[in-house]
């Protein structure tokens, strides 16, 4: 009678674990995130040729480690080619779906004027301009027209570039796990990493580094007969207090000041999300926007690139 009492117990503890772990599988798409392999030079990439589905949002990353549809590396003569460089952003995440990223909205919005517009979008999370310009460095500018940076306030102050997250933290998995719900299990297990305590104290002038950094790209976006268009978004925080704190002033005025001097076409958001009536709407937390956002930041660039392509 034991017997047959532990082995129905069994048995549904079975099924249950079988149905969650199918449920978690479908519904969401825990159990197969996105993977990340180191890089020397840039930190870490988006694993390349990936297709997954996390909360219903559809994620494809292209040969080149770009959150885009695959593409010819010698761009046909009719194509509109734009390259998009930056970090969650840009990219957009497991919280965006493929048709709703900065990336693609740009793609349709400038279809109203060219014909066949690519527009490939090289991010990946937590990247800084000094990520974005070893990017630049291994892979080139594909033969684009324009090249957009888009960064945002926290990009000014990035640390070096560095692989040590890769399969150690959990949002930069270098591997899928066994189960979904291992992968529940693993967001209550503590995730410090000793060494990042050093990487994340950088000292020097970082903001120097960036700016240096964002140079490098003009040069070589200039190089390749790319235009070059800048485009910083800001912190949520930033939005609700029309008065950022000291060093964000600085820096700010820094980067105005340098991409002046530097004759590179600039765009800040900032003045243009406090103009928006609940400028709330655009976020989907402290830093990353959601598709209403996304929408204003295409639109911008839209014009930027579509005016500098047409001259």
């Amino acid at each position: 009678m034991l017997f047959s009492v532990l082995l129905v117990v069994l048995v549904l503890m079975v099924v249950i674990v079988t149905l969650l772990e199918v449920g978690l599988r479908l519904t969401v798409g825990l159990g197969n995130p996105l993977i990340y392999i180191p890089d020397e030079e840039i930190g870490y990439l988006l694993a390349p040729n990936q297709k997954v589905r996390r909360m219903g949002n559809r994620i494809e990353i292209n040969q080149y480690s770009m959150r885009s549809d695959s593409f010819s590396e010698v761009k046909p003569a009719s194509v509109l080619r734009v390259l998009l460089l930056g970090d969650s952003i840009a990219n957009g995440g497991w919280w965006t779906d493929r048709d709703e990223t900065i990336s693609a909205l740009m793609r349709e919005g400038l279809k109203s004027t060219f014909e066949t517009v690519e527009v490939l979008n090289a991010s990946a999370n937590s990247w800084g301009p000094r990520n974005e310009l070893a990017y630049l460095q291994k892979f080139g500018c594909f033969d684009a027209q324009a090249i957009v940076l888009l960064i945002n306030t926290d990009d000014l102050f990035a640390v070096a570039p560095t692989s040590i997250p890769v399969g150690r933290d959990r949002s930069y998995p270098d591997r899928k796990p066994p189960l979904a719900l291992a992968e529940v299990l693993s967001r209550f297990v503590a995730n410090e990493i000793p060494e990042m305590e050093k990487v994340n104290a950088e000292g020097g002038d970082r903001v120097g580094f960036n700016l240096k950094a964002i140079e490098q790209i003009k040069a070589i976006s200039t190089d390749a007969g790319a235009g070059l268009i800048l485009a910083m978004t800001p912190l949520l925080r930033e939005v609700r207090d029309p008065s950022p704190r000291d060093y964000e002033k600085k820096a700010r005025l820094r980067l105005q000041e340098f991409a002046e001097t530097e004759n590179i076409n600039y765009i800040d958001f900032l003045s243009l999300f406090q103009a928006t009536e609940e400028p709330e709407s655009l976020y989907r937390d402290h830093i990353h926007l959601n598709l209403k956002g996304n929408k204003l930041v295409s639109e911008k660039l839209v014009i930027s690139v579509a005016k500098h392509s047409t001259n």
